[in-house]
């Protein structure tokens, strides 16, 4: 029986992750950080299924005892702060989580066993401005937030570790991709709920920025798919992981409303506040890469994605006291 670790366990791509790597038979270990508050909503149906310990990337000494005692074929590093808008706001714990935690990873794989199979959780985040599209392995980086900058740092330290150490170490370049577990404050899952809010009754409008920008967007069980396909590679390497579709934030308003029953243009309200201080307009991602080596393809088209995100938006929000969302 294989084993693997898991940073970032409860978070959305960690909770697929842990699922798929189970059903493939594998012993699955999370890592999680001490919290005074339960992130374990995502993975509570697999409690008895996952090894879940106390670990923090930004501490080396936690992750030697940590590998020391899982032991494991595999690990799998999703562990970062995720939110971008937030990144601006803490550019330095950014820094240290998303960047410097990655070094944290590598070297403790370096000191306990090398052989350990590495995968990164990179970003379309890192190419920000680009000077062409679509994005692939060869695209120059040019980030627009700490966070891309900081995940570009983890990539770099990443491809440093396999040449200069011999580590099968390999970074997935994922483009943006949802699901009903994305949390409610990345923009994709704001927009399914709170249409769906509008649709109950429970609320009349929903603020947005920038309207306009154009992201490549998945679905995240097709993407831990990808990550898995990585380390079962003979050779490490970096892939864009992407659907090669580009849809704007209003495509996905509309998808959203029209799911309800609505029209989106009664009910949106731009909001200049909610624009970042560096916009990145459009990202595309090439994934002929893990097309070609990995077998990789995605399965679920964005029009479903977005009605999967709102049906289970809806049926949370039906089967909750309606007035504790009232005014939310």
């Amino acid at each position: 029986m294989k084993k693997a670790l898991i940073t970032g366990i409860t978070g959305q791509d960690g909770s697929y992750l842990a699922e798929l790597l189970v059903a493939k038979g594998y012993e699955v270990w999370g890592m999680v950080r001490r919290s005074s508050t339960d992130p374990m909503e995502r993975i509570v149906h697999m409690a008895e299924r996952v090894h879940i310990v106390q670990g923090d990337v930004t501490d080396l000494a936690s992750l030697i005892r940590l590998l020391e005692e899982a032991t494991p074929d595999e690990l799998y590093n999703l562990a970062a702060m995720s939110f971008v808008p937030t990144s601006w706001q803490e550019p330095l714990m950014t820094g240290h989580v998303t960047g410097i935690g990655v070094t944290n990873v590598l070297e403790a794989i370096r000191l306990v066993n090398p052989s350990i199979r590495f995968y990164q959780a990179s970003s379309s985040e890192m190419f920000g401005k680009a000077p062409y599209s679509p994005q692939n392995e060869q695209t120059p980086f040019h980030p627009r937030s700490p966070y891309g900058v900081a995940k570009a740092y983890g990539h770099w330290i990443t491809v440093n570790y396999r040449e200069s150490h011999g580590l099968h170490a390999s970074s997935g370049i994922c483009f943006n991709h949802e699901s009903p577990r994305r949390g409610l404050e990345f923009v994709s899952r704001k927009i399914t709920h709170t249409a769906a809010k509008i649709k109950l009754g429970l609320t009349d409008k929903l603020r947005l920025g920038n309207l306009d920008a154009r992201r490549d967007w998945g679905f995240a069980g097709d993407y831990v798919e990808a990550m898995w396909r990585m380390l079962q590679e003979e050779e490490a390497a970096d892939y864009v992981i992407a659907t090669g579709l580009t849809h704007s934030v209003r495509d996905l308003v509309a998808a959203a409303f029209a799911r309800c029953g609505l029209d989106w243009k009664d009910h949106v309200l731009v909001d200049s506040a909610l624009f970042r201080p560096a916009e990145i307009e459009a990202l595309v991602g090439d994934a002929s890469r893990a097309r070609e080596r990995l077998g990789w393809r995605p399965s679920v088209p964005f029009q479903e994605l977005i009605g999967m995100m709102v049906d289970h938006d809806l049926d949370i929000l039906r089967s909750r006291d309606a007035g504790a969302y009232r005014g939310q």
